[in-house]
């Protein structure tokens, strides 16, 4: 347990759900029927999407998963003795069923001294990808799977789980209709993946103004976009490099981590900045979550020098754009004072990555992580307060 005092509501900004294999073909409609399926490869379940097989996550049942918080040692020392990520995750566990549905998930959450939390998806953020080049298909899958969750977890649960529909951008009146069903369903926050819009002319910066009537809307209604880490189309970057091949975020590739780590999370933040989204909508609020905080400094010190040379492209300093509309959930490892120093304790999010491997086995362990400077009230801001204020609770 956490050995900092928490005497303040929690709430954690990543935690994460397990799909069943019914979550992208219960709803999905009839004419794309066969677009994802499960196969049987070798005796083992995989998921094929359009035909391919993937690999993105090897056991997409999730009838074992990793144990949470599996990897916190890896992050913490490194890997001195070079273990292959199969030893590093350790035996395998059943599902909970805590990870299936919001009930028991409930009172998962008090066990663990949790508050409220936003709900994202596990294996919902290949399908974007793996669509990219039929917007029609893409469109329809990301409602079907919307369906889905609203039908298992519900965008609401209790005023505490707030589970993530997605929205995916390519035809921005689709992305319209799509977010007033997810708002009518009382959905607080939306998943938007940190990536270009691909749309019937190929891929297209969201910061541009053909996306504005999306912007608007989610501006008017004041709900929060939770940008996760997710497949963002990177893989295409590094095959320039090492030649074709499907992202797989479990495998050892240094030279991916590189391509992949940081650089769509600032690549989009660039693009809203840059494209002007963030300023013809300025109360846009918009969560990177999952995304770390290592790349801040380095984005904030790149837009100083853009501006520096060419101020009479923005209608206001980028730095301050940035600072108004952007929340970071960095990940306990950062180098948090620093990032502190950037954003202020106003603008950060605790977030475990629960139940995740590579996230938190104690969640509000997260608070002994935080700068012995900070005070209580800023501390209590990230672990909650901030998060709190977005949805609207308490």
């Amino acid at each position: 347990m956490s050995q900092t005092t928490i005497d303040y509501p929690v709430a954690d900004a990543d935690n994460h759900l397990y799909e069943t294999q019914e979550a992208f073909t219960r709803y999905l409609p009839e004419k794309y029927a066969g677009a994802v399926k499960y196969v049987q490869v070798n005796g083992r379940t995989k998921i094929a999407v359009r035909g391919q097989i993937s690999e993105y996550i090897p056991n997409p049942t999730f009838e074992v998963v990793a144990a949470p918080g599996a990897q916190e040692e890896y992050f913490r020392k490194g890997n001195p003795e070079g273990k292959s990520l199969r030893e590093i995750f350790g035996e395998p566990i059943r599902c909970p069923d805590w990870a299936r549905e919001p009930v028991s998930r409930l009172a998962h959450l008090d066990e663990l001294g949790i508050d409220n939390t936003l709900m994202f998806p596990t294996l919902a953020s290949l399908l974007e990808e793996r669509m990219r080049d039929d917007p029609d298909l893409t469109h329809a899958a990301v409602h079907a799977f919307n369906e889905w969750l609203y039908d298992e977890w519900t965008f609401n649960h209790e005023d505490r789980i707030f589970a993530t529909p997605v929205i995916t951008l390519p035809i921005v009146d689709a992305a319209i209709a799509e977010l007033e069903w997810c708002l009518e369903r009382g959905a607080r926050c939306v998943l938007i993946r940190p990536a270009p819009a691909w749309g019937l002319r190929g891929p297209r910066s969201p910061g541009l103004p053909e996306f504005d009537p999306f912007w608007a809307r989610v501006q008017e209604a004041g709900v929060l976009i939770g940008m996760h880490s997710s497949d963002s189309g990177y893989n295409d970057h590094a095959s320039v490099w090492e030649g074709r091949g499907e992202f797989l975020p479990f495998q050892m590739n240094p030279f991916r981590a590189f391509v992949m780590g940081n650089r769509p999370i600032m690549d989009t933040m660039a693009a809203l900045i840059c494209h002007g989204a963030l300023v013809r909508h300025p109360d846009l609020r918009i969560a990177t979550i999952e995304n770390g905080g290592t790349w801040v400094a380095p984005l904030v010190q790149q837009l100083e020098g853009v501006y520096e040379k060419m101020p009479s492209a923005f209608a206001e300093h980028p730095v301050e754009t940035f600072k108004r509309c952007i929340y970071v959930n960095p990940f306990w490892e950062d180098q948090l004072q620093g990032l502190i120093d950037i954003m202020s304790p106003e603008r950060l999010l605790f977030g475990s990555d629960y139940p995740h491997p590579e996230g938190l086995a104690d969640p509000v362990s997260y608070a002994d992580d935080l700068p012995d400077t900070l005070a209580h009230d800023d501390v209590a801001r990230i672990m909650g307060g901030n998060l709190r204020e977005l949805l609207g609770v308490g």
